[in-house]
């Protein structure tokens, strides 16, 4: 199994700067690849940025050039650093580890933008 744990959310104005972090432990040896997910009220989770084991990233066009995905494997941490937020970025953010049939999910941490 793996545990997922984030931290790092909280209020901010638009055009500010929030760095969310991921702390994974258990089997993480077994993750092929991570990623940050948001879910708005009343709207479906939706993926904002995935690494995998490689280093790749991928990213929603949303955020595209204002979100960073990164992790430090040293210590089995992942990080979404977000600049140039806005309201529309309100949600609650998850962390999300997949292997090569599972994937595990951390309880979230809200994200509020104010305009």
């Amino acid at each position: 199994q793996v545990q997922l744990v984030e931290s790092g959310g909280g209020l901010v104005q638009a055009g500010g700067s929030l760095r969310l972090s991921c702390a994974a432990s258990g089997s993480i040896f077994s993750i092929s690849s991570m990623g940050w997910y948001r879910q708005a009220p009343g709207k479906q989770r939706e993926l904002v940025a995935r690494i995998t084991s490689g280093g790749s990233t991928n990213y929603a066009d949303s955020v595209k050039g204002r979100f960073t995905i990164s992790r430090d494997n040293a210590k089995n941490t992942l990080y979404l650093q977000m600049n140039s937020l806005k309201p529309e970025d309100t949600a609650v953010y998850y962390c999300n580890a997949a292997g090569s049939s599972w994937d595990y999910w951390g309880q979230g941490t809200q994200v509020t933008v104010s305009s």
